[in-house]
């Protein structure tokens, strides 16, 4: 039940616009949360105040929201999600706490070192990695005229 409240309350806090009963009736502690766990900083609440105020609706509670991503980020800041954050690819968002840190980023220094091996693995095994081959030119170019 929280899980799907989560799920719904972060769908709706980045969509582009929120309506002044989303500002209104938001859990901002749930939001905070959601926010925490995506690593989003203490800055990333201006968004909320900027579109609750340009909709009219109430403001949003920056305790809560506060209270919330401080939750979430317990689950952020882990060495296995700092693994799993390089291992696919995505950027680390710098809103960690200082002590453990280096654990944190040498887990995601490992994962990405993963990801942009099997990234450069894939790119050349694919069939003509450098842009050659039947197709790219209706003759079907080779470069320097040899047959490969």
């Amino acid at each position: 039940m929280i899980g799907t409240a989560v799920l719904l309350l972060s769908g709706c806090a980045t969509t582009q616009s929120l309506t002044p009963q989303q500002c209104q009736a938001s859990n901002w502690q749930e939001v905070g949360y959601a926010d925490g766990i995506r690593g989003r900083s203490g800055a990333y609440f201006g968004h909320y105040t900027n579109q609750c105020a340009s909709v009219g609706g109430a403001m949003p509670n920056r305790i809560q929201w506060e209270q919330g991503r401080q939750q979430g980020l317990k689950t952020y800041c882990t060495e296995l999600n700092a693994y799993k954050l390089g291992r696919e690819g995505y950027d680390w968002q710098p809103v960690c706490p200082l002590e453990g840190i280096e654990k944190l980023e040498e887990a995601y220094s490992q994962g990405r070192y993963y990801y942009i091996r099997q990234r450069d693995l894939d790119y050349l095994r694919t069939p003509y990695p450098f842009g050659y081959g039947f197709g790219r030119f209706d003759y079907g170019y080779r470069p320097f005229g040899y047959a490969w």
